[in-house]
Formats: structure tokens, C-alpha cells, sequence
């Protein structure tokens, strides 16, 4: 994946829970077949909990 798109994460954390740890949605990635970058950024992100998606999605892409 070239660039990481908000559709591939909503697609590989289909099914998580909120609140979730970091390492839970990144396990969550993996067994959804995420791209590794896009897992890698997930797994890079400073937010150690999550209560939803949007926090998700503003971590691992940010505000923009």
C-alpha cells in the first residue's frame, strides 16, 4: 500500500471493540489481513487506548 487509505483501516479493525488497547487493534489488524504498513502505523501510534474509531483514525492519520 502506497498510501494509506481511512477505508483500509476501518476495514481492518472491523469488528473491534471500544475502548481498545493499541495491541488489541493491532492484533485485531493482523487477523483482518491488514497491509503491514498500515499495521506498523497503528502500531507506532502514541495513544495507548482508544474509545473509537475516530481516535483511531485521527492517531494513525491526524487531523487532516
Amino acid at each position: 500500500m502506497a498510501d494509506l487509505d481511512p477505508i483500509d483501516l476501518q476495514k481492518a479493525l472491523k469488528g473491534a471493540d471500544h475502548p481498545a488497547g493499541k495491541d488489541d487493534l493491532v492484533s485485531v489488524a493482523k487477523s483482518d489481513g491488514a497491509d503491514d504498513t498500515l499495521v506498523k502505523k497503528l502500531g507506532q501510534t502514541g495513544t495507548k487506548r482508544f474509545d473509537g474509531p475516530n481516535e483511531v483514525q485521527k492517531a494513525v492519520f491526524g487531523d487532516a
